[in-house]
């Protein structure tokens, strides 16, 4: 029997910046490191369909592309496939070339033949030779006349290790039009929808899925495939762990796919992942890259890995990413030829198997941030790998213009890493973990930023009260973290500052304009290091401590900064600045606030050296209590008391 691995698929969407995903340039020139295309035979006229494209007479075609290369590295290492056919259909005179990379990105051609008419070209291929990385792909050369490219497809004559359907679990909180754009996309993919048992919407808003114009038409499509559940936010991992606990009743359900709500996917991606987990030699979690929905051909996570002794979580090669594949593509990347092993795969889009969902339980109640990847490292700990898998990918709304760890989600930040960190660290103590944290508060304070340094500190003492309250806040700590906001003026984005400056004119807080500082601030200096870090932050330290602001600077800011120039050794010289917002919608005034200062300085040291002090004990209170914070018999009472 023939298995269809991966299918040659063209964009959904007639979208030129992501056609390079999909087709290769014909040239590339580089420029001081940088791929720039000069010369490109891939052009959004020549995509006919879905599966088809028109190759232009006395062109050349590559499929070295992310999603149209095969990734043999990831096959032969993750699964017992050791031969794959690849069936190329061709109208037309053309030169079908076939080649291979190795770890290190070197190309090799291996078969070449030569084409004409309405042909189906079987090349057969052995993967035995991608220990250390390595791509298949092939380009089409068309002779004197136009070619069509009729279709393409990597299949395998082997068994497959597993059967068996997926669920997917899709969470969303107020973000339905995206939502029904994803189900809508799976309609229009038939081959995907073979694979699926059941659609979890787990709708945790008041702007209802099912209330959407294209609801009706889009449950007539599915069926009684599409499920939407309501109940009440309790975020990422009370929506995915309520996916994963309604699969474990669809005997049908070999795995649960999540996917989350602001995404825009590729079918044929999500097929794959379901096809991979069927062949892994032992059930594995199965993990998609995140593409930039907002900067499309951008790549943001390949592999990712949670360093033990700062337990932070980071990608591999953190400096080469986010990797634009509209200025560098597949083949001038070696570093994309390697085989990555991942320690977490982002719940953007993530396939578990059911047998690692029995066997470790449900997601961790930690509303958001880290769910995912303590779940990874927990099913890692029972010998259940992750596996980012390249050709599997969706665009999500990166983090680019988001600054989470200075709004309410800097509680979560904390909680959840140092919770992590006590049920997973091998580290004697967290390693560096607490004295990052630390420091994390420290360069919070010395840039006036007393909303998260307050966020920080519940959330440790929360960590200390013990992990029963996991479970206690999972409703409540998001709408405690939100009201706390009010209480701290830097919150406040200022849509229209200059209008502010007016209407306030001879009150206490604007009462002068001085236009002439507010001027906006570029300092190209760097952060300062070694003994020079020591001596900034002692004295910085110092001057928040003594020294009392001049009334005129509390009154208005003195200087104005850009988002990427307001660092944290640039800030302290002021007493108060004007920042633009992380998404550019306005600006927020910090002000130095000696008294709050003085207490969030002192609370952070205490909190810090508690922590220290009891990890060990800490430790082995939550790694008792993890059984029962991820069981499913513990989440269902969550849900039927949610209801």
């Amino acid at each position: 029997m023939t298995h269809v691995l991966a299918n040659v698929v063209f964009p959904v969407d007639r979208d030129p910046d992501i056609l390079p995903l999909y087709l290769d340039p014909e040239t590339w020139s580089t420029i001081e490191g940088e791929g720039v295309r000069v010369s490109a035979n891939a052009q959004l006229g020549d995509v006919l369909d879905r599966r088809r494209a028109r190759i232009a007479a006395g062109r050349r075609m590559s499929f070295a592309t992310y999603f149209n290369a095969f990734p043999a590295s990831y096959w032969q290492h993750w699964t017992s496939v050791r031969r794959i056919r690849l069936t190329v259909e061709l109208s037309g005179e053309a030169t079908l070339l076939v080649y291979r990379s190795n770890g290190g990105g070197i190309r090799q051609r291996i078969v070449t033949h030569e084409v004409s008419g309405e042909s189906t070209t079987e090349v057969d291929l052995d993967l035995t030779q991608y220990t250390d990385g390595g791509w298949i792909w092939f380009d089409v050369v068309a002779d004197t006349q136009d070619v069509t490219f009729r279709s393409g497809i990597w299949s395998t004559d082997q068994e497959p290790a597993r059967g068996g359907k997926a669920s997917i679990g899709i969470t969303t909180y107020n973000k339905p039009e995206y939502c029904v754009e994803t189900l809508q996309s799976l309609i229009d993919a038939p081959d995907v929808l073979e694979n699926i048992d059941r659609i979890f919407v787990i709708d945790q808003g008041d702007k209802r899925v099912d209330a959407r114009e294209e609801y009706p038409a889009i449950a007539e499509g599915l069926g009684e495939t599409l499920q939407v559940i309501t109940q009440p936010n309790l975020g990422g991992s009370g929506g995915f762990a309520r996916a994963m606990l309604e699969t474990l009743d669809r005997p049908d359900s070999d795995f649960v796919q999540l996917l989350d709500d602001d995404v825009r996917i590729e079918p044929e991606a999500l097929r794959r992942s379901i096809v991979f987990g069927r062949f892994t030699t032992t059930p594995t979690i199965v993990g998609g890259h995140m593409f930039d929905l907002l900067d499309r051909p951008k790549l943001h996570a390949w592999a990712e890995v949670v360093d033990d002794k700062p337990f932070m979580w980071r990608n591999l090669f953190q400096e080469r990413m986010p990797h634009d594949f509209g200025a560098q593509n597949l083949r001038q990347t070696p570093t994309l030829h390697m085989r990555m092993d991942a320690h977490y795969n982002g719940w953007w889009m993530c396939l578990i198997p059911m047998e690692t969902v029995r066997e470790i339980g449900l997601s961790l109640p930690a509303f958001i941030k880290w769910d995912d990847a303590e779940y990874c490292l927990r099913a890692g700990e029972a010998g259940y790998a992750t596996v980012s898998l390249p050709g599997v990918a969706l665009w999500h709304v990166s983090w680019l213009g988001k600054d989470d760890a200075i709004d309410w989600q800097a509680y979560f930040h904390v909680r959840n890493r140092v919770v992590a960190g006590l049920l997973h660290s091998q580290t004697p103590r967290g390693g560096t973990l607490i004295r990052h944290s630390r420091r994390v508060d420290i360069k919070h304070l010395m840039m006036m930023q007393y909303y998260p340094t307050h966020l920080r500190a519940a959330a440790l003492r929360d960590v200390l009260s013990g992990p029963a309250h996991m479970f206690r806040s999972l409703d409540t700590a998001m709408p405690a973290a939100r009201t706390a906001a009010s209480r701290f003026p830097e919150t406040t984005v200022h849509k229209d500052v200059d209008a502010i400056l007016r209407s306030r004119k001879g009150r206490q807080v604007f009462s002068v304009p001085r236009r002439a500082e507010r001027h906006r601030v570029k300092d190209t200096s760097s952060s300062p290091t070694g003994i020079l870090l020591r001596v900034f932050t002692g004295v910085s330290l110092a001057s928040h401590w003594f020294h009392t602001p001049k009334s005129v600077n509390l009154r208005t800011p003195e200087v104005e900064f850009g988002k990427g120039d307001a660092n944290w050794w640039r800030i302290p010289r002021y007493d108060s600045v004007l920042v633009s917002a992380a998404d550019g919608s306005g600006k927020q005034i910090y002000t130095r606030n000696r008294a709050l200062f003085r207490k969030q300085l002192v609370e952070s040291v205490i909190l810090h050296r508690r922590l220290q002090r009891r990890w060990a004990k800490l430790a082995a209170q939550y790694r008792k209590a993890l059984p029962g914070l991820v069981s499913p018999e513990a989440w269902r009472r969550v849900f039927e008391e949610n209801k």
